[in-house]
Parts: structure tokens; C-alpha cells; sequence
């Protein structure tokens, strides 16, 4: 009986106006409930109090929920890497070959615009989604300074070389497999090694270096993000367009490359750009400290 008065007292309620049951000796103005011992209404917490088993503690279903939600925003960046990057090579790759189906219509100029506008588009429509790398050698140099979480990284990659490929074959169901595919849209130097080397390097370290200042840095004005990565990629292939194609990108260069059966060279635009991009934003960095 004591035993029972024990459990019954620690879940005594407060009740105004309650009748008291002289067999439970309790005072006017409360009511005893009487719980079995081995009611499972009952359980033991960590500190031997007990507590009624739908009191559950807060942080048993926060940390799964985190997860699902981190685990669902990868899955959203990686397929916006995806599709940006498949955008991206399907513009340039069409743009490319009607420039050459139809005489160079397009000229220089056109095919540097139709590059640096779909930029300028993409950027602006995922860049909060996933931050609209679009190209491993971004990927790369944001997660050297940690901007961009390093067990991220290789999905990121995987998107955008699988978005480049998938792209590349696409164009080519898309215009028929037109006769010199390869020599039109794969990215070939046309100098030799060592300054192709040197022009990939510089090409991609001022695009990080814009990159990195507009995406980075508290001061700068965000909404130019889209305009300015836009601008620099119109600029670097008017500049270096017909020396290298101005890859920039190690996507841009192996999906088209893998689908036209095109390898020349191709070690340039797997280094070069990777390389030129930490330097880039590794300068900005280094101005911004």
C-alpha cells in the first residue's frame, strides 16, 4: 500500500473542487491516480524518474531529421549541377555546329555570346539552388577553400561530367551526326602544348577570380553574379576561342570528346583548368584577408 501511495503521489493532480475519497487520506483539493507499477503508461528515465512513455525527448527524432533534410538538399544540388551543365554543353555544342553548317553565320562573336548568355541564364536561374558551378574546376576551387563542403564534391563532379556526356550525345542524335562532329565542337589547341597549357591557366584563373570575388565576399553585390560570370566566359572565348576554345572546363571538354571519339591533347583541359581556377580564387582570397 505504501508502494502504490508512492506512485500515486507523483501523479497527483491539482484539480480546485475536487472531492476527496477518505480511503486515500487525500487532501481536499486533489485527486489521486493510481498506476500499476507495470503499466506500460510507464517507463524509467535516464534519471530514475519515472515519466510516461509519450514523453519522448525532442532530440531522439532531430538528428534523423537533419539528415533526411541534408541528404535532400544534396540530391536537389547534384541534380541542378546535372541539368545546369547539360544546358550549358547542349548551347554551346548547337550553337558550334550551326555555325559551321551554315557557313559561320555566327562568327567568333555569335558562338562567345551564345556561350556567355547561356551562362549568364543558368547561373542566374540554379545559382541558389546549387550554386551553378557547372564546371569541376569551380567545384574544385571552392572546396580547396572550403566554400563548397569536400564530401560534396565528388557528386558535384560526378553531375557535371555526366550532364556534359549526356548532353554531347544528345546534340549529336539532335543534328543528325554531322560529317567532322569532332573537329566542330571538341576542344583542340591549336598552339602547341605549353601555351595551350598557359592559356587554359589564365582563362580559368580570371574566371574564378570573378567568380570568387561576386559569389564570396560580403561586399560584393550578388546580383551580379549571373551578369559578371557571363561576361567573363564571352570574354576568355573571344580572347582565347581560337587558340584553345576556350574550354575553361573539364566537363565542356571530355563529354564532347567522348562522344565524337576526339582525345587530342585532351590532358591540357584535365589540368590546366583545375590548376588556374585554385589559383584564382586562392588570389582573391589572399586580397580579401
Amino acid at each position: 500500500m505504501e508502494h502504490m501511495r508512492s506512485i500515486s503521489m507523483d501523479l497527483t493532480l491539482s484539480i480546485p473542487g475536487a472531492k476527496s475519497d477518505d480511503s486515500l487520506n487525500m487532501s481536499d483539493d486533489k485527486i489521486a491516480i493510481i498506476v500499476p507499477q507495470s503499466s506500460p503508461m510507464l517507463s524509467m528515465s535516464p534519471s530514475n524518474k519515472t515519466l510516461p512513455q509519450w514523453v519522448k525527448s525532442e532530440d531522439s527524432h532531430q538528428a534523423p531529421d537533419i539528415e533526411k533534410r541534408a541528404a535532400l538538399a544534396l540530391v536537389k544540388k547534384v541534380a541542378a549541377e546535372f541539368l545546369g551543365t547539360f544546358l550549358l554543353i547542349f548551347v554551346v555544342l548547337s550553337a558550334l555546329i550551326m555555325n559551321e553548317a551554315h557557313g559561320g553565320a555566327l562568327g567568333p562573336v555569335g558562338v562567345a555570346a551564345a556561350a556567355g548568355s547561356a551562362v549568364f541564364v543558368i547561373v542566374a536561374s540554379l545559382a541558389h539552388i546549387s550554386g551553378a558551378h557547372l564546371n569541376p574546376a569551380v567545384s574544385a576551387a571552392m572546396a580547396a577553400f572550403g566554400y563548397l563542403p569536400r564530401a560534396q564534391l565528388l557528386p558535384y563532379v560526378a553531375a557535371q561530367l555526366l550532364g556534359s556526356t549526356a548532353a554531347s550525345f544528345v546534340a549529336k542524335a539532335v543534328y543528325g551526326n554531322p560529317a567532322n562532329l569532332g573537329a566542330t565542337v571538341a576542344t583542340v589547341p591549336a598552339v602547341g602544348a605549353g601555351e595551350a597549357v598557359a592559356v587554359e591557366f589564365v582563362a580559368t584563373f580570371v574566371l574564378l577570380f570573378v567568380i570568387t570575388a561576386l559569389s564570396t565576399d560580403p561586399k560584393a553585390v550578388k546580383e551580379l553574379i549571373a551578369v559578371g560570370v557571363g561576361a567573363v566566359v564571352m570574354m576568355d572565348a573571344l580572347a582565347f576561342g581560337e587558340s584553345t576554345g576556350a574550354s575553361m572546363n573539364p566537363a565542356r571538354t571530355l563529354g564532347p570528346a567522348i562522344a565524337t571519339g576526339t582525345y587530342t591533347k585532351m590532358w591540357v583541359y584535365m589540368v590546366a583548368p583545375p590548376l588556374g581556377a585554385i589559383a584564382g580564387t586562392g588570389a582573391y582570397v589572399a586580397l580579401k584577408i
